[in-house]
């Protein structure tokens, strides 16, 4: 063979070849921009994907495999890996079998009662796999099953059983029918501190907040996600880059609100509050927050009370909770003793025999993790409730992170369902030009089905529990995700396209067991009818003023979505204030994230800014940026703004009710900023307190603008 030449067996797939094997894998092929281009994805990049997705597709010959096997996989097993459906609606499953067999079908239902179902007509295809002649027979599933997680099974005539999990779903979240119009605080629950604060808000802040705001007529406070991060200092700052979206973070916990705290010694309790005293003067300093000092000194006290025997009545509750959160649990708790001393990516992390010592080795440590989950749930519980006996509506909305930390406990332990290899973000657009990455593992959506959708399901589940309601950060990420391969940019990747049909109807489905409203935040680029369909099953989308546009220009009022959660601004914004002063550009400019001028992005956002508020002067009145208005005038009239709007929920950043101006978080940043780390403050820069807020004038005009 000459050199110049290549081996079939060596040479890249061709491309028509890559093309088609990454269509049979949902990989996307190209995409619309920002911009509204087409953009072609590279070769290089369809090949990383498809490698982490399992698929060997280095050479021709391999892609030619892939592609066999793709086609001839749903042959290759009598049931699908997962049927996910609607209730009411009548559902065709396949059933692959031997050619003139005809299994028994059983359906194992979430109460423990079975039903035998019919196989009905004959085979409606028919293939040669490896040789055995094979029939696909068509299961129908009756429209009276009942909502809920069940088991169908295929008996053959030889006594070999397959199962899989079916799922039926609300046709739409009820929740969302029971709706009454209000308006709510949106609140970054770190930055939110009271005088008994230990540098950092905490659950028992939240309750605080809620019990405050109900007064003033809102039925809901919307927080930052309050997934756990490391078991120890130092932590992540990022709420939105947890080790686990399943566990909650123990910095949140309030330490004197631990009933075995009134059993301490009168020593060991002077101590936490000699500790607690040097903590809650940091309250008044508007400066960056210090989660690691508060989170070592939480650790301390709360060690301190775990020596305390529990109540026999309490020693129940606690064991009940370990029932009920199962092997997910007791999984998080090893890996939180674990990550105290052994580095991530260490060999030990997959060595079975290993993990069984150390497992004997760190029970106690292990058993501290697991009961200070049990506080956080019990103290997310009696905040809830509290907030619904203030006369909340809706209570406390949680919040759902897009992914978790590559070297964190998801990653870990759901390693299974987990793509390697490959991080979750976002391609270049408007605002972020330079792309995202948020440097996540995705779910890998194949081995996810197989699973039965289980971790995923338990995920909800928990986030649920003591929640009036969700919101699910880029909800987008369960139609397609843009995945970017290890050593690539933000703009080297593509989207892989999940069924969107199961996970949004197993969200709609926990939802409603949980009695909660559902919120997508559905911004950015999104394809045709995404919007439609959450809207369809139930699920409220989001909108914020600034970005509100239709063909017109800014969108007026009264067109804007009624199955929405609309406010002025966002976390990834300034507050309204620094928004009006143009403070996102001049931040993005000193951080270099511009890719043009900065005297372009000025005027361009001037621009923007400027026919916004000549609508919103034309719908409220003369105050909204004229040459005689003050930024409180001016936040007002933007508040009155979207009252006007049909849409079922408002909320107001709390930022916005005490005056604050500094960003929360600048995206495409890490280290560069102090992201999620500004307390808050007001417009004099000094900090401001829970204790501070009923004598707030800023909080009350807006809370009156709510009230209409």
């Amino acid at each position: 063979m000459p050199a110049t030449e290549t081996s079939s067996t060596s040479r890249p797939p061709e491309p028509d070849l890559l093309i088609r094997l990454a269509e049979a894998h949902r990989v996307g092929t190209a995409f619309r921009g920002w911009d509204g281009q087409e953009k072609s994805v590279s070769p290089q990049t369809l090949t990383k994907v498809l490698s982490a997705l399992g698929v060997a597709c280095e050479t021709n010959d391999d892609a030619v495999r892939a592609l066999h096997d793709a086609e001839t996989a749903p042959w290759r097993r009598t049931l699908p890996p997962v049927v996910v459906g609607r209730e009411t609606v009548v559902q065709d499953v396949p059933i692959i079998t031997p050619a003139g067999s005809r299994p028994t079908i059983r359906l194992l239902l979430e109460d423990g009662q079975l039903r035998e179902l019919e196989l009905s007509g004959s085979a409606v295809e028919q293939s040669e796999i490896d040789g055995v002649p094979l029939e696909r027979l068509h299961l129908t599933l009756p429209g009276d099953l009942p909502l809920g997680w069940h088991t169908l099974h295929a008996v053959q005539a030889d006594g070999a059983v397959a199962e899989c999990t079916l799922v039926v779903t609300p046709q739409r979240l009820n929740t969302t029918a029971r709706l009454n119009r209000t308006w709510g605080l949106m609140a970054q629950l770190y930055s939110v501190r009271s005088k008994d604060s230990w540098g950092v808000g905490d659950i028992a802040d939240l309750g605080q907040l809620a019990a405050f705001s109900a007064s003033r007529g809102a039925g809901f406070v919307l927080i930052n996600p309050l997934h756990a991060a490391e078991p120890a200092p130092p932590v992540e700052p990022s709420p939105y880059l947890p080790s686990t979206r399943r566990f909650f973070n123990p910095l949140y916990l309030r330490v004197e609100n631990v009933p075995e705290y009134a059993a301490l010694t009168a020593g060991a309790r002077d101590a936490i509050e000699h500790d607690a005293v040097t903590l809650r003067q940091a309250n008044s300093d508007a400066d960056i927050l210090d989660r690691d000092s508060s989170y070592a000194a939480k650790l301390s006290a709360l060690e301190s009370i775990h020596q305390v025997p529990l109540s026999d009545e309490r020693q129940r509750s606690f064991d009940e909770f370990r029932a009920q959160e199962g092997e997910g649990l007791e999984s998080f708790a090893l890996w939180c003793a674990l990550a105290e001393t052994l580095p991530a990516g260490a060999p030990e992390w997959d060595d079975q025999s290993y993990l069984d010592t150390r497992r004997v080795a760190l029970a106690d440590r292990i058993g501290f993790y697991l009961w200070l989950q049990w506080l956080c749930d019990e103290q997310l519980a009696a905040t809830q409730q509290g907030a619904l006996d203030a006369g909340m509506t809706i209570g406390i909305i949680h919040d759902l992170a897009v992914g978790v930390h590559s070297h964190g406990s998801d990653a870990w332990s759901l390693r299974s369902v987990l793509a390697e290899g490959i991080s979750v973000g976002a391609p270049p657009d408007m605002f972020n030009q330079q792309g995202q990455d948020w440097s996540q593992p995705p779910w890998h959506p194949g081995r996810l089905a197989e699973s039965g959708y289980t971790a995923y399901r338990d995920m909800l589940r928990t986030v649920l529990k003591h929640a009036g309601g969700i919101r699910v950060d880029h909800i987008l990420g369960l139609f397609r995700l843009w995945w970017i391969p290890a050593g690539g940019g933000s703009g080297d990747g593509t989207y892989v396209y999940y069924d969107h049909e199961a996970l949004i109807g197993i969200l709609a489905l926990e939802a409603q067991r949980a009695g909660a409203v559902v919120i997508g935040e559905d911004l950015g680029v999104f394809e045709p009818g995404v919007q439609d369909y959450l809207a369809e099953r139930g699920i409220l989308g989001t909108s914020i003023l600034w970005f509100e546009h239709d063909d017109d220009g800014p969108r007026r009022p009264e067109s804007y979505r009624q199955a929405c959660l609309t406010s002025v601004t966002t976390h990834d914004l300034p507050p309204s204030a620094g928004y009006l002063a143009g403070e996102h550009v001049d931040l993005r400019e000193s951080l270099g994230l511009l890719n043009r001028p900065v005297e372009e992005e000025r005027s361009a956002d001037q621009a923007a800014q400027d026919s916004v508020l000549a609508l919103v002067r034309a719908v409220t009145g003369p105050t909204a940026g004229g040459a005689a208005d003050t930024v409180e005038s001016t936040v007002e009239a933007l508040h009155r703004f979207i009252v006007r709007t049909p849409s079922v929920l408002l909320g107001v950043a709390l930022t916005d009710a005490v005056g604050e101006r500094r960003t929360q978080n600048q995206p495409g940043t890490k280290d560069e900023y102090p992201n999620w780390r500004i307390p808050l403050a007001g417009s004099d820069g000094q900090s401001v307190l829970l204790e501070d807020l009923p004598d707030n004038e800023r909080f009350a005009a807006l809370a009156r603008v709510m009230a209409g």
